[in-house]
């Protein structure tokens, strides 16, 4: 049967992770065809030199089909793939010709591993995982679901991060030990460049070196 990609999400989070897309593509099954999902677009449009066209389009098109979620926020990657998964259409992996991952990785489905990632080894990863260039995830971490990585992440060994925390662009965090992992809590926000050497809380945001709870 013929197969459909796309790429969900038309902004510069799509259009930087379209290349990758077509990477994997390339890689897998090169007579498939690889378009945008964009929902606000009435009408299809060309976006990038891709076909780009509202959900409803997509869904009208035949074939076997598979979505990458390109949106950054992860609440929102979660009520697509909610949407996706009533609709019976699964969710799409894409990786890098330049990323590199070690033994005995994990890697749930929707990742979006972009160029230059590094995965190392007994590293287990949820669902919907973005990680931005240059980003690295070192040895015996475990992520959750709807993780981002913003670009230069350097994420140390035993660290234990949650579903929806966001880490920002450049920032470090401190290794953990096996038997007392660093944990980034639920829905957490590290921000750009913070230097992370303790555990952070559930929903906080923590900013600086080293990263403190941001004044609200």
């Amino acid at each position: 049967m013929h197969k459909v990609y796309a790429v969900y999400g038309a902004s510069g989070c799509g259009r930087s992770l379209m290349p990758v897309a077509k990477m994997t593509v390339m890689r897998t099954d090169s007579t498939a065809d690889l378009v945008f999902i964009d929902d606000g677009l009435d009408q299809p449009a060309t976006v990038n030199g891709y076909l780009a066209m509202n959900y409803q389009d997509f869904i009208a098109l035949g074939g076997e089909k598979a979505v990458l979620i390109a949106i950054a926020n992860s609440k929102v990657r979660e009520t697509i793939t909610n949407k996706l998964t009533a609709d019976g259409i699964a969710l799409w992996s894409v990786q890098a010709d330049t990323t590199l991952i070690m033994d005995a990785v994990i890697v749930g489905n929707g990742a979006a591993l972009s160029p230059f990632v590094t995965i190392g080894a007994n590293v287990r990863i949820g669902k919907c995982f973005h990680a931005n260039l240059y980003s690295y995830v070192e040895h015996d971490c475990v992520i959750g679901d709807y993780v981002t990585f913003a670009p230069r992440v350097s994420c140390n060994g035993n660290i234990h991060i949650h579903d929806h925390a966001y880490i920002g662009a450049g920032a470090v965090i401190k290794q953990g030990t096996p038997d007392q992992p660093l944990i980034i809590g639920k829905g957490a926000v590290v921000g750009m460049g913070a230097v992370v050497t303790k555990s952070v809380p559930a929903g906080a945001v923590v900013v600086g070196n080293p990263a403190r709870p941001m004044m609200r």
